[in-house]
């Protein structure tokens, strides 16, 4: 089951990058730094959950803790990529790296993270009731 959430989790990092490169080429254009970043985690937290929907099956998850236990994996995966791989591969400072989580400057990155904790759970839970 660990080893299709991280494949999973690998293809949520595409999708994340992806995200990134539209949020740099067209929504800070178009909307300005801001408002593209919240509209860009936005977009991104609902890739997340529907990667997650369809995705669910086939990690195959037991039990509700199971999937709970693949948000976990997901949620520490995406920390230790976004710090060590920011910082040690493209060279971010520290500082930067921790921008995306100050609330009161509207940074609400922090909402990818719980969406990449809750999504399987969640999914767990519609797949459940509509199938």
């Amino acid at each position: 089951m660990l080893a299709r959430a991280i494949a999973v989790w690998l293809a949520l990092m595409l999708v994340a990058i992806l995200n990134g490169f539209l949020r740099e080429a067209l929504l800070i254009p178009w909307l300005g730094e801001r408002a593209a970043h919240v509209a860009s985690t936005l977009i991104l937290c609902s890739l997340i959950l529907f990667v997650a929907w369809l995705s669910i099956r086939w990690i195959r998850p037991r039990s509700h803790g199971e999937a709970w236990t693949v948000g976990l994996t997901w949620l520490l995966l995406t920390l230790a990529f976004e710090f060590l791989a920011g910082h040690y591969v493209f060279g971010y400072p520290w500082q930067r790296l921790l921008a995306d989580y100050d609330l009161s400057r509207g940074r609400i990155w922090p909402l990818v993270l719980v969406a990449s904790f809750a999504a399987p759970a969640l999914a767990v839970r519609i797949r459940g009731r509509s199938e």
